[in-house]
């Protein structure tokens, strides 16, 4: 499954990729970030990988991510990795004429087991819907300073 999202951040382009460059900064807009430990690489270099661990809810997930471009402040590509699944993510950012920024997400959804295929399938909104927060929580926590972390 494949989708883009885009979302314009009302701040200039380098602050934003400052915010987003810095793994210190994921609590404050991945909502269920437990953890992210540094597993291999340069940290936020081509070929890092980060443990990820999240709450949601009831529910425990661990991602490794593995950065596979970093161009900042123009493009940042990951890959997730986790039980069933494989999100491969292509982010940009474009200055706007007004001097914001423009943060256009691309998604890709590869199921690795036949019952992440059938929720890929069955509810593909639910996973629009996580990246749309992701990134609502993002501008907030850029434009405002508003964090969804308790710590």
């Amino acid at each position: 499954m494949k989708y883009t999202t885009e979302i314009i951040i009302e701040k200039p382009l380098q602050e934003v990729a400052k915010k987003m460059n810095s793994a210190e900064n994921m609590k404050h807009w991945q909502e269920g970030l437990i953890s992210a430990e540094h597993i291999s690489g340069t940290p936020g270099e081509f070929g890092a990988k980060m443990k990820l661990k999240y709450q949601l809810g009831k529910r425990k997930m661990e991602l490794i991510e593995t950065i596979t471009k970093q161009d900042f402040p123009n493009e940042f590509h990951a890959t997730y990795t986790t039980k069933g699944v494989r999100n491969i993510q292509q982010n940009y950012f474009e200055t706007t004429p007004e001097g914001h920024t423009k943060w256009i997400s691309k998604n890709e959804f590869q199921p690795t087991t036949f019952m992440m295929n059938a929720m890929l399938f069955l509810m593909p909104r639910a996973f629009k819907k996580q990246t749309k927060k992701y990134m609502d929580n993002f501008k907030n926590f850029a434009e405002k300073g508003i964090s969804v972390s308790d710590a």
